[in-house]
């Protein structure tokens, strides 16, 4: 049977016919290996990169590449095989027909390599793939093989034929498979599956072609002469073919790692671009933190002082005004007290919204130094410009603001200072315009005002006092204690003392506590002054006993601001123990707004006190908003009615009026009553008619050191009442 040129199934030696023996030259053979393998190798690279290829006309010309270099490798090894074929026969070759194995190669190798570069390869188009291409490097090797003409017969065995069909087939998926398995490996592992499938491969196809060669049997005529063997020197050839070949297959694999650096180079550079550009986002996004408030998206401190530099250097250049205008939202910490620190933040925004609708958008700088906070810089020709925008922001402000479902008004207090005539520089414009508006707070709030002279030498004297108040109370120099007599009248004897601070001061000479009391309050001194006055106090009754006077008690002043702290009750017992001083011979004086601004808390702690056997006393009563219900419940001893309800007594039947109810209600209460600020016969003579505990005031005495206490209540106790009159006060209402 004969099929392209190729005889099956004859029995030649039947018909006389002798079988030719043939060889192959090993080295020629081994050379043919090394070329197949590099092929291989070079078809796998060529298959990395079309796979990673990012174009798709990048992935079209390694493909082409990876199909030339194993068509060409394939057929170089089976050219080269044929060349180490040796036989005494008279060969040669059809350049047509072996010119066309070639294609054939080319053709299988397309196709494989189309299959392998999907992005899901199934089992399925595997196996049809390794089909095809084993199918065509068969028919390239028994199609280069019919292009090998001699004078003898050639037949070849269909098993073998069928042998080496399945081997090519074999090798093609077991290859195909490995190179699929490729795209998960990575590192060693990687390097060593190419190197591999490289062996393997070029092993598999030097097999077909051997099988291919053993199922050939050259025959010659039993009668006719064979030739001496022909020693064929295809060495020079064989070896111009596999260079050339090796050189293509070398510059592929070249071609191959060159683009595969200058990808990792060029994913190195989109990751450092990338990188950059996150860098940017951040480097953003840090500048928008440092310089912005997250809450209210206006300008924070930093950076509302980075524009301000600016903006001051241009007006020092150009010689114009500059203005600063601080804000500060009034009540604002009822807003979070009642409402809560969401409710709060909500109503910050809301006002800065106002705050920067009536602002020039473009031109003026809104700002929050946190808290309530705010701050705008803006230029001007005049101070009327600042005072007209001030104005406008506080009507803004009054718009009513729907926040909780509540509809509230806020008004706010506003400070400002100038440039060049407040300052020029930014602290001393800030500090200046800081100033201002704390000057608005002590004016009643929701008003505006200006920088002054008057404001920095007031700021400059409460700095200089702040710092030698801390002095003196660290030496324990400069300050010291009068005590004004409280005298009762149901005994006639002098049964208190009203321990009140003095402060020599070394310039401005004696100081009263008005001087320094808001002072040592703003600069969070005041609970140690207050512990100094009770210590100081405590140890003078002990000195005071020591003298006899056993039955007289003192009163000792206790701040708002230290009535919240609760080391206060460890103070007072502390007090006490130092200097063996009786609890019941101490009372401590609160305020009425005091005592209520915070009932909870005062209400515990009152009565911590209370418990140590110490008496407490309500000072300033009337002038504030005491709740009856919570006189009841708290633990108090003595009500102190202010001297502003007895300085028109006896002028004004209203205020005396105001007195008889208090002191009614005090005793109801079963409260001892106190009334300060006594200074003549007839408000002595109305308050003992009305059935009051206790006076004080400049008629008995004025507050004494407590050098001179001793002959004072020596003095008071012997004749307290021979100079006075106490001739019945007829009152207008009877």
């Amino acid at each position: 049977m004969e099929w392209l040129g190729l005889q099956f199934i004859e029995d030649n030696t039947a018909n006389g016919k002798l079988l030719i023996a043939s060889s192959h030259n090993p080295y020629l053979v081994f050379l043919a290996f090394l070329v197949v393998c590099a092929a291989c190798l070079a078809t796998l690279h060529m298959y990395e990169r079309a796979c990673n290829a990012e174009k798709p006309a990048a992935k079209t010309v390694w493909r082409w590449v990876g199909a030339s270099s194993l068509a060409g490798g394939i057929w170089a090894m089976h050219f080269i095989c044929m060349l180490a074929f040796q036989s005494p026969l008279n060969v040669h070759y059809d350049l047509s027909i072996t010119i066309g194995s070639l294609f054939i190669a080319l053709l299988s190798a397309v196709i494989a390599m189309q299959v392998l570069v999907k992005p899901h390869v199934t089992r399925a188009r595997l196996l049809v793939a390794a089909l095809v291409f084993g199918s065509g490097i068969c028919a390239m090797h028994y199609v280069g093989m019919s292009a090998m003409h001699s004078s003898h017969l050639q037949h070849y065995d269909p098993m073998l034929f069928v042998l080496s069909w399945l081997i090519a087939v074999s090798a093609c998926y077991a290859s195909l498979l490995l190179a699929r398995a490729l795209r998960s490996a990575s590192g060693l592992v990687h390097q060593f599956f190419k190197y591999f499938i490289s062996l393997v491969a070029g092993l598999a196809i030097l097999s077909v072609h051997f099988v291919g060669m053993w199922a050939l049997h050259t025959y010659a005529p039993a009668d006719g002469a064979l030739n001496a063997p022909i020693e064929n020197n295809h060495w020079q050839l064989a070896l111009t073919v596999a260079l050339i070949a090796l050189l293509l297959i070398g510059s592929s694999i070249s071609a191959a790692l060159v683009d595969k650096k200058l990808q990792l180079k060029e994913h190195d550079l989109r990751r450092v671009n990338a990188l950059l550009s996150q860098l940017d986002q951040a480097r953003a996004s840090l500048q928008q933190v440092a310089h912005y408030d997250p809450l209210t998206n206006l300008i924070n401190r930093r950076g509302f002082n980075q524009l301000f530099a600016e903006k001051l250097i241009e007006r020092a250049s150009n010689n114009s005004m500059l203005a600063v205008m601080f804000l500060d939202i009034d009540h604002f910490k009822r807003i979070n007290d009642s409402l809560g620190h969401d409710a709060g933040d909500e109503l910050l925004k809301v006002i800065a919204a106002h705050i920067k609708s009536a602002t020039r958008h473009h031109e003026d700088v809104v700002a929050r130094f946190g808290g309530d906070e705010f701050c705008i810089l803006f230029s001007l020709n005049s101070r009327e410009e600042a005072r007209n925008m001030a104005q406008r922001i506080m009507l803004k402000m009054k718009e009513p603001i729907e926040l909780a479902g509540r509809h509230m008004v806020m008004t706010t207090s506003i400070g400002i200072s100038v440039f060049p005539d407040d300052g020029t520089t930014i602290d001393e414009l800030l500090k200046h315009a800081d100033l201002a508006l704390y000057q608005s707070k002590d004016a009643g709030r929701n008003s505006l005002h200006f920088f002054s002279s008057n404001l920095k030498a007031r700021a400059s004297l409460e700095l200089q006092i702040e710092e030698e108040l801390r002095t003196a109370m660290r030496g324990d120099h400069g300050l010291f204690l009068h005590y004004q007599p409280i005298f009762d009248l149901k005994t006639g004897q002098v049964a208190k003392l009203e321990a009140l601070v003095r402060w020599q001061h070394p310039e401005h000479g004696l100081l009263g506590p008005d001087r320094f009391i808001h002072v040592a309050e703003a600069n969070d001194l005041i609970a140690e002054l207050d512990n100094w006055v009770l210590r100081k106090a405590c140890h003078d009754m002990a000195a005071l006993t020591a003298l006899g006077w056993t039955d007289i008690s003192v009163t000792v002043n206790c701040s708002a601001l230290n009535l919240v702290r609760e080391a206060l009750g460890d103070e007072v017992e502390s007090a006490l123990r130092s200097s063996g001083l009786s609890a019941n011979r101490l009372e401590l004086e609160v305020t009425e707004n005091a005592l209520m601004g915070n009932i909870s808390n005062t209400s515990h702690l009152l009565r911590q006190i209370r418990s140590l056997g110490v008496s407490l006393s309500i000072d300033d009563f009337g002038t504030g908003y005491s709740s009856l219900a919570y006189l009841k419940r708290l633990p108090l001893n003595t009500l102190k009615i202010d001297r502003s309800f007895i300085q028109d007594i006896p002028n004004s039947s209203q205020d005396m009026e105001i007195v008889q109810a208090i002191i009614v209600m005090a005793h109801t209460l079963h409260l001892q009553v106190v009334t300060e600020g006594v200074e003549t016969h007839q408000q002595f003579a109305f308050l003992n008619q009305y059935n009051c505990d206790f006076i004080q005031g400049h008629l008995l005495s004025h507050p004494v050191p407590f050098e001179a206490l001793h002959s004072l209540l020596q003095a008071l106790n012997t004749s307290p009442l021979a100079s006075f009159d106490f001739s019945p006060l007829q009152l207008s209402s009877q």
